[in-house]
């Protein structure tokens, strides 16, 4: 089997410059590995899909998922605390949709990186 890692220490001191130089400050890497560590869970990967399709309430967030109400305003309000998803109340319903395209493009892109590999 090839090994995976270098053989001999040689660094390109003009590469690790870029790299370092495109790299977001850390705060921002961190948020967004809060972020990413949100997705990683089946439940609220789902909700972001169904998401993706419409604008939905907790009750039909629910059918979907075939779980409780509750359980799935535990992942909602996980997801809000992110910016992920957002909500709107009409009467006593509260809607929930993704909160920007950027998260919409983020898991159509994974999803299709993933049906390529």
């Amino acid at each position: 089997m090839e090994k995976d890692t270098c053989q001999v220490n040689v660094i390109d001191k003009d590469k690790v410059e870029l790299a370092q130089k495109s790299m977001p400050d850390f705060t921002t890497l961190a948020e967004t590995a809060e972020v990413f560590s949100l997705l990683g869970d089946l439940s609220r990967l789902r909700i972001v899909q169904a998401l993706s399709t419409t604008e939905l309430c907790v009750c039909d967030l629910a059918a979907i998922l075939e779980t409780s109400s509750s359980a799935v305003s535990h992942q909602l309000r996980l997801l809000r605390t992110k910016g992920i998803v957002r909500f709107r109340r009409e009467g006593k319903i509260a809607y929930y949709s993704l909160a920007d395209e950027h998260v919409h493009q983020l898991l159509s892109q994974m999803i299709e990186h993933i049906q390529e590999c």
